[in-house]
């Protein structure tokens, strides 16, 4: 119940994050349109499998995702180039960067902290755009995971609506507030950032 509440309170800050940046966001309209459908059945698949599968599988799963999108971030520099060397044909585009959207877009629909995280790994890997436009892009995926979830959860599962209406409030507030600062933070500023939230997830998640 507090994941589902939680991903319910979290769909207006994800919406006020795409307003926040929706300057960036500009001539990216090809690139949302086609991985529109595999995030929408990445957030249903997971919705459904957070409220079918043990909580011990939420458990061990969660952590090590998390983890292992920190390590991504920290080596993207070097693996991004080496993908792109390698992209014969559009491979990255046409096949990974879906599939990497699909995966990822399961785990938002699963469980959502730390979800930018890993959107945020797959797309600075497999994007070749600068950080702000890629941090643009991840809320709105980021919006669109959550939103499909949240209705999927008021549909077939219980919400607490206190404390989803108190983080969607402050989620508004802290969206704006991020995108203002978030806007100004160098590359490698915000590569910290990415890095510092998914470490205090982690350990979160862990304590």
């Amino acid at each position: 119940m507090a994941n589902v509440s939680n991903t319910v309170g979290l769909v207006f800050g994800s919406a006020g994050g795409v307003v926040g940046y929706r300057r960036e966001l500009a001539g990216q309209g090809r690139r949302m349109l086609s991985l529109a459908v595999p995030t929408a059945a990445g957030a249903i698949l997971g919705a459904f499998l957070l409220l079918v599968l043990p909580q011990d599988v939420f458990k061990g799963v969660v952590p090590v995702l998390i983890a292992i999108a920190i390590v991504l971030v920290l080596i993207q520099p070097r693996l991004s180039r080496h993908i792109n060397a390698e992209d014969e044909g559009g491979w990255v585009a046409g096949v990974l960067l879906p599939i990497g959207t699909f995966l990822t877009a399961i785990y938002g629909g699963y469980f959502g902290a730390a979800q930018g995280v890993i959107l945020m790994s797959v797309f600075m890997i497999l994007i070749d755009d600068s950080l702000q436009r890629l941090n643009a892009l991840k809320n709105v995926f980021a919006a669109v995971v959550n939103g499909i979830a949240a209705v999927y959860f008021v549909i077939f599962a219980s919400v607490s609506w206190e404390p989803a209406l108190l983080i969607a409030v402050s989620s508004v507030a802290g969206s704006q507030v991020g995108a203002l600062v978030g806007r100004r933070l160098s590359p490698t500023l915000l590569r910290a950032v990415v890095v510092a939230a998914g470490v205090a997830g982690l350990i979160k998640l862990l304590a």
